[in-house]
């Protein structure tokens, strides 16, 4: 089943069908409708809550929309940014939401009441990307200064900056760290106020062509990689395994372990590679050309997830067998794996 949504207006259904095998062999699935499109501003974000019940959508307009999950119906609106909202997600409570902005700040919301309960300051440059650290005492941000740093959240504090790389950072992720993979020791003591950073890895998917791991806690280079073109995002897959999409459509799978060449390089066009996203044994993927995809362990099993045309799908959010994602078109698509 395929659930497209505008944010707070009447809800669109439509079914899934399967149109046929591609000429590539993948199963290419389609909405068995079509849907009028007229927002005006775009959704730049989503991330769906732990629980599966709630929705969350930034936008060009400075907002982000909490909404019902099932059906878009909207639930809060979050205004207090100014410009483009570039990234937004659920703490694991399902009750708070981070977001980040062109206006240089990070923001916590409560999801319950719409309320701003914190803002960090300190980036020269607005943030491209977020990432919580175990249960969200920390947080850490990507920001066009070329800063990546660690944030207190119970004192809206800036724990230090974990890496200054002169360039954009466009991505970022944080994973637990194998234990065959040496972290380094830090040259000072933590911060007391640093909790869950220990033995966590950051992966940095930077503008200048290069994909940088270091430790978390340690502050300490783990491997810098060189790509063929500016990477936009990265995630991991495990605790030594990672993936990083550039501008130019590859998407890299590295062993830490082993970071030198990569396990594989994935090319399905020539369009960036906007979202990834780690799922069951494998993962998905979104590009600018409007596909997004569904890549099973050792490349057996694909499937293409289709409706955006060729708009580009901005973001990917899971919650169990549900898909969601959004698109320049402003609509959130949401797929129920269980009816293919």
């Amino acid at each position: 089943m395929l659930l497209l949504c505008y944010i707070g207006k009447p809800t669109l259904y439509g079914s899934l069908t399967c149109q046929g095998i591609g000429l590539d062999g993948i199963p290419e699935v389609i909405a068995s409708e079509g849907f009028v499109v007229n927002e005006i501003n775009k959704i730049t974000c989503l991330d769906i809550s732990s629980g599966g019940g709630l929705g969350v959508s930034s936008s060009t307009d400075g907002s982000m929309k909490i909404w019902q999950a099932s059906n878009g119906e909207l639930r809060r609106v979050l205004e207090g940014h100014v410009f483009d909202v570039n990234c937004c997600r659920f703490f694991p409570s399902g009750l708070v939401v981070l977001s980040g902005g062109m206006d240089a700040q990070l923001k916590i919301w409560s999801a319950e009441d719409a309320s701003c309960v914190v803002t960090f300051k300190g980036h020269k440059g607005g943030i491209l990307d977020t990432a919580i650290v175990e249960r969200g005492k920390n947080v850490v941000s990507g920001s066009r200064d070329g800063t990546a740093r660690l944030w207190d959240c119970g004192r809206s504090a800036c724990l230090g900056v974990i890496a200054d790389c002169g360039c954009s950072i466009n991505g970022v992720a944080v994973g637990a760290a194998d234990n065959s993979i040496n972290l380094g020791s830090p040259e000072q003591t933590p911060s007391e106020r640093e909790v869950g950073t220990e033995s966590k890895m950051l992966l940095l998917a930077r503008e200048d062509k290069k994909l940088q791991c270091v430790g978390l806690q340690s502050r300490q280079p783990v491997f810098l990689f060189i790509g063929s073109d500016a990477f936009n995002c990265c995630t991991f897959l495990s605790g030594f395994l990672l993936l990083a999409g550039t501008q130019d459509g590859n998407i890299y799978q590295l062993d830490v372990r082993n970071p030198r060449a990569p396990v594989q390089v994935i090319h399905r066009s020539g369009a960036p590679v906007l979202s990834l996203l780690s799922f069951r044994d494998g993962f998905i993927a979104s590009q600018g050309d409007g596909s997004s995809f569904i890549v099973q362990q050792d490349l057996d099993y694909v499937i293409e997830l289709t409706g955006a045309d060729c708009d580009p799908v901005y973001k990917v959010a899971t919650w169990e067998k549900q898909i969601y994602t959004c698109c320049r078109d402003g609509l959130v698509r949401r797929y129920q794996l269980s009816d293919l």
